[in-house]
């Protein structure tokens, strides 16, 4: 047996560990069959959806809703802008709705709760 062997690549090869009870599940698995819990989809956030519409449409104009999903630096400029005067608060709204809305790593926020 090679002992310098990568786990990843050998044995291991397509297995993940569940996001909450850390046990080793197959990739392509929906739920792990330990916990039940729901795994993440190759592109999708941990963020939710529901937090960040409510936090768009409260205080969209302070740019709470990016600084939920990471991106600082649009929140800052949403905070200084008033929203873009309301204009970009309007458009993330309607990214956030039609499941387009993304982490500050690139990710969709697809699940709602």
């Amino acid at each position: 047996m090679n002992m310098n062997a990568d786990p990843n690549t050998t044995a291991n090869a397509g297995m993940v560990f569940c996001r909450v009870c850390g046990r080793q599940i197959h990739e392509s698995a929906a739920n792990c069959p330990g916990c039940g819990a729901r795994q993440l989809l190759a592109g999708e956030s941990e963020k939710l959806v529901l937090p960040a519409f409510l936090l768009c449409i409260f205080f969209g104009y302070l740019g709470a809703h990016r600084y939920y999903a990471g991106k600082i630096g649009t929140g800052i400029l949403m905070l200084v802008t008033a929203g873009g005067l309301g204009v970009w608060v309007l458009i993330d709204l309607i990214m956030i709705l039609s499941g387009s809305f993304t982490d500050i790593e690139g990710r969709r926020l697809k699940r709602w709760v």
